[in-house]
């Protein structure tokens, strides 16, 4: 089995016509996934190569989404937690943030995910009326009891 990083996907499923570098290594990245039968694909991976699209080249969710589940359907990629970018697949389509619901889909067991930092993702998240509450400690819309 082979493990992929970020960069080998993003060149696969990126045309930057404006790279040098993209033109010599777009075909390198298609061969590897036409001729390897069995193909690794780490969550953390996932992860980057969302912000990859997102920050870098500039890919609104849809098409993240679209990249991602082509990915998950590939026959000779095998992927870490695929139940969980499933999952967090499917909150980012209904507008959290894929590292926020890839947290949320891999602590759904528990009854809420305190965080000081995203009181937009509470918002977010209680909109949703998600299993998990978010809970921002010291705010006045949030109890800290479960």
């Amino acid at each position: 089995m082979i493990v992929l990083d970020t960069d080998i996907l993003a060149r696969f499923y990126v045309d930057d016509p404006g790279d040098p570098e993209s033109a010599k290594q777009r075909p390198i990245a298609y061969e590897i996934f036409t001729t390897n039968p069995n193909l690794f694909v780490p969550l953390t991976v996932f992860l980057e190569l969302e912000w990859v699209l997102r920050a870098f080249y500039r890919f609104d969710a849809a098409q993240v989404i679209q990249v991602m589940k082509h990915l998950l359907g590939l026959p000779n990629v095998n992927v870490e937690e695929v139940d969980r970018i499933a999952a967090a697949l499917e909150l980012l389509e209904q507008g959290l943030d894929f590292a926020d619901a890839l947290h949320l889909a891999g602590n759904r067991h528990c009854e809420a995910l305190y965080t000081f930092d995203d009181r937009r993702f509470a918002r977010r998240a209680r909109r949703l009326e998600l299993r998990t509450r978010i809970v921002v400690p010291g705010s006045e819309s949030s109890s800290m009891a479960p």
